[in-house]
């Protein structure tokens, strides 16, 4: 049973908290970078263990520092005094013995003599123990490098052990370390130069299986440089779908010819998770909670990954696997990496921007094939003066004029019914007007009684029953009028649902705002849809001062289907959640595939405070609202019983329209393929191992 402080068991006995980021998937990483002592690793080993117990303090699993950390990279030929080497091996034994208490996994970086040679190596220390050694397997020298004029290449030490500290431990470039109690927790280490090399080793890891990728490096800095550091890592998480965590030197080494920045970054998949200031005057770390489970999905998803694997089982089938057990606290320790509140919307102004742009552009260019393909017909489309119909056909506008086609080939009907508002009509009719659309108003009502009367519903005789049939009468005529007026006049319906709604099944099914001829919304969520209009005025897309003002007019309207007569404003937020929280979840359902108590967890950090956290460009203050767990979980349950349980017959038989946004689609011909008949039992299960307290 679960506790009433956020305790649950987890099905064998053992109690989880909800509020820990280790029980929904994450690993907390650093890149540490400090004051190296040129020589002097006594000095160095106490450093690494100085941040190694503040590392702990916050619960971090994996602290990986910069290259010969032990030394200081810039040693050039002292690296081969025995003196120092002989210190270097005692300063080891200070950081394992160190280690014993604290809970990371230390990367440190140290020359190491091997047979015949000194190894510049990366030596990997937990709880006591050296778990394994790892060379650098390319070295640079050319420009400012001369290492192999010192060190010897690991790269062909597959399978090998070295000798440190009285033990011989795995040795090479060949191992990974898997945390058994922290699923998906596996950490490959390379160094420096093997980022730069067109097949770097945490390649071939990555397809073995490290989901952590470290790099340890010294790299000095130049002009530029520090741009070209992030775009490889940038690059080598999004193609190895890992977290790749990188620590370069900083102050104290020898500025002798060279300077050094301390660049620390962590990216996963490539998103920048966190990243310290450069030229540090202190000890610094960046710390990021890494999510296992998104590297796991987006492994599963793309075969390709695995088929690469398949293609290079040589070099990667015999990858040593060498297990620990990290122990994590399974406490709250907050949660350090950014969650956008609304994920399909960048909170970044100029990444908004952007995303608008390409939407935007998506959509006029699907618009244009399709009329293109198919004769050139005109479009028949209802114009409610909200905000799906807005933009559908603001995107039918711009469609025509790039095809040097007269904007009134486009027919719009504003349709109203039994409840729909003089300011909504009126909208609708002034964005006509001012597009130069063929407009027209044709109302519903008289039609809709008759039917209701032939019907034998209760309404038609007076009373005030309105039912779901009294409502779908109202939809299913709209769009069973737009497709005759679409046969009569030559042209094709164009659909105005957008993403939330089919996710929701939250439109009428059959001759009703569920089908249409083609369906330029069907890829954008209801909380980008503002946006892309806000966005269509910004940039003067119509350069038309009063289409701007309807546009912005029609912004600050209520979300509301219109169907229900009365003096309260019949409000669809109200019965089906907040389209915020809901489009939340259905980016991390759709995209990631993530339960419900960790998307719940997610959304918690990313909504119960509005003054935390930025919010996207011009949104409105009023709106600027903050959610609590018990709602969090409440619409999350209406979600799951509407997304898994009803909504899919209609996605099945839903019509053809261009993919948007990089979250996904819904569509049954690309990313959603799922059975009409099944059940949300699974996820609500998992909704109610959890009893979350109250605020």
């Amino acid at each position: 049973m679960p506790d009433d402080d956020g305790h649950a068991h987890d099905g064998y006995g053992v109690t989880v908290n909800f509020w820990s980021l280790y029980q929904h998937g994450f690993a907390r990483i650093a890149a540490c970078t400090g004051h190296a002592a040129i020589a002097d690793p006594p000095t160095n080993a106490e450093a690494v263990l100085r941040l190694g117990r503040r590392c702990a303090d916050e619960g971090v699993a994996v602290a990986l520092f910069p290259e010969l950390c032990l030394t200081g990279y810039s040693i050039e030929d002292l690296i081969l005094q025995d003196t120092v080497l002989d210190e270097v091996e005692q300063a080891l034994r200070t950081v394992v013995e160190g280690s014993a208490d604290l809970l990371p996994v230390l990367v440190v970086g140290a020359p190491l003599r091997h047979r015949n040679r000194v190894y510049n190596c990366a030596v990997v220390v937990h709880r006591g123990r050296i778990l394994g050694v790892t060379p650098k397997s390319y070295l640079p020298n050319y420009r400012e490098f001369y290492e192999a004029r010192q060190l010897a290449s690991g790269e062909d030490e597959r399978g090998g052990t070295i000798r440190v500290g009285g033990e011989d431990v795995p040795f090479g470039p060949d191992l990974l370390f898997a945390a058994e109690d922290v699923p998906g927790l596996v950490l490959h280490v390379e160094i420096c130069e093997d980022m730069w090399v067109p097949v770097p080793p945490s390649a071939e890891a990555a397809l073995a299986g490290a989901t952590v990728l470290a790099n340890l490096s010294g790299s000095p800095i130049t002009v530029g440089r520090a741009e070209d550091r992030k775009m490889l890592c940038r690059s080598a998480s999004s193609r190895c779908l890992a977290a790749y965590v990188y620590a370069a030197a900083g102050l104290g080494e020898s500025t002798t010819d060279l300077s050094w920045d301390g660049q620390t970054m962590i990216y996963e998949n490539g998103v920048l998770l966190a990243e310290t200031d450069r030229f540090p005057q202190d000890e610094q770390y960046a710390v990021a909670d890494v999510d296992l489970d998104l590297l796991r999905q987006e492994r599963a998803r793309m075969g390709t990954f695995d088929h690469n694997r398949r293609t290079l089982r040589d070099r990667t089938g015999d990858y040593r696997r060498i297990e620990f057990r990290l122990d994590p606290p399974a406490t709250d320790l907050g949660l350090k990496r950014r969650v956008e509140r609304f994920p399909f919307v960048p909170a970044d102004a100029a990444r908004l921007a952007q995303d608008c742009y390409e939407a935007y552009n998506i959509q006029v260019a699907g618009l244009q094939q399709r009329l293109a393909a198919i004769g050139g017909p005109k479009v028949v489309i209802g114009v409610s003066g909200g905000l799906d119909s807005t933009h559908a056909l603001i995107v039918a506008a711009r469609a025509m004029d790039r095809s040097g086609r007269p904007r009134s080939d486009i027919l719009a009907f504003t349709l109203p019914g039994f409840a729909t508002s003089d300011h909504t009509k009126g909208n609708a009719h002034r964005l006509m007007r001012a597009l130069g659309v063929t407009a027209a108003e044709l109302d519903i009502t008289p039609t809709a009684r008759l039917m209701l009367k032939e019907m034998g519903h209760p309404f038609a005789e007076g009373e005030p029953v309105y039912d779901v049939t009294f409502e779908n009468v109202q939809a299913g005529l709209r769009t069973d009028y737009l497709f005759r007026l679409a046969n009569q006049r030559g042209g094709i319906v164009l659909g105005t649902g957008d993403l939330s709604e089919l996710a929701l099944g939250w439109s009428t099914y059959g001759v009703g705002d569920q089908m249409s001829h083609y369906n330029v919304n069907a890829g954008v969520p209801k909380t980008l849809m503002q946006h892309l209009i806000r966005w269509v005025v910004s940039s003067g897309q119509f350069d038309d001062e009063e289409t701007d003002e309807t546009l912005t007019a029609i912004l600050d309207t209520e979300i509301s289907p219109e169907l229900v007569p009365g003096e309260e404003l019949q409000s669809t937020e109200s019965k089906i959640g907040p389209y915020a929280l809901n489009d939340f979840t259905l980016f991390h359902v759709l995209r990631y595939g993530f339960r419900p108590s960790k998307i719940a967890f997610l959304a918690w950090h990313a909504w119960h405070d509005r003054e935390a956290g930025d919010w996207p460009t011009n949104f409105p203050e009023a709106k600027r609202v903050a959610y609590d767990l018990p709602e969090i979980r409440r619409w999350l349950e209406v979600f799951c019983h509407r997304f898994f349980g009803f909504a899919q017959f209609k996605r099945s038989a839903m019509p053809n329209g261009p993919k948007v946004a990089a979250g996904g689609s819904l569509s049954p011909r690309g990313d959603w393929r799922a059975p009409s008949d099944s059940t949300a039992d699974a996820w609500l299960r998992d909704l109610a191992r959890w009893e979350w307290p109250e605020g």
